[in-house]
């Protein structure tokens, strides 16, 4: 049933955004050289690779680490990268992971190839017999307590009283 409904959702938004989808890969290609999608190596379910498309938001050479282990990673942004990143556009293409079955809307993110110590854990913990999600649940909760805290600062501005702390959890 999860699969059906991934399947048939994604393939109503790869058909909506058909239009900006094309106009994003004419902007990566027209403001960097090289291929317009990144394929990346990512563990899937059971630890199996699977590559998983993005639009590219680094430059061709660019390490192939988390970014988050490059010392100063915005020296490998692309001129749009920056901005794909920000609006989470570079994500779209992961909508063909989906139909393919290789990824969820929600579940863990997907680790990269080399992140072992990630892989160990998620194993230890039986995470890995989940298929990945371009969603986890991380986001989802933590959406959840953004719109309730901006909730409570909109109740407070209209009623000038404070509610209880107890409600933002």
């Amino acid at each position: 049933m999860k699969r059906m409904f991934d399947f048939m959702v994604a393939l109503c938004l790869v058909v909506a955004f058909s239009i900006p989808l094309l106009i994003i890969a004419l902007l990566v290609k027209a403001t960097s050289r090289g291929p317009a999608l990144y394929w990346s190596d990512r563990i899937g379910k059971n630890n199996v690779i699977f590559r998983m498309p993005k639009f590219r938001t680094m430059l061709l050479d660019t390490p192939a680490v988390a970014t988050h282990l490059l010392s100063n990673p915005d020296v490998y942004l692309t001129p749009i990268g920056k901005f794909l990143r920000k609006s989470s556009l570079d994500e779209l293409p992961q909508l063909l992971s989906i139909l393919k079955g290789d990824m969820s809307f929600v579940g863990p993110r997907p680790a990269l190839f080399n992140q072992d110590d990630l892989v160990a854990l998620r194993t230890e913990k039986w995470i890995h017999i989940l298929t990945p999600g371009l969603t986890g649940w991380a986001q989802i909760f933590g959406l959840i307590r953004f719109v309730r805290f901006v909730s409570f600062v909109w109740f407070i501005r209209l009623n000038q009283k404070p509610l209880p702390i107890s409600c933002l959890t």
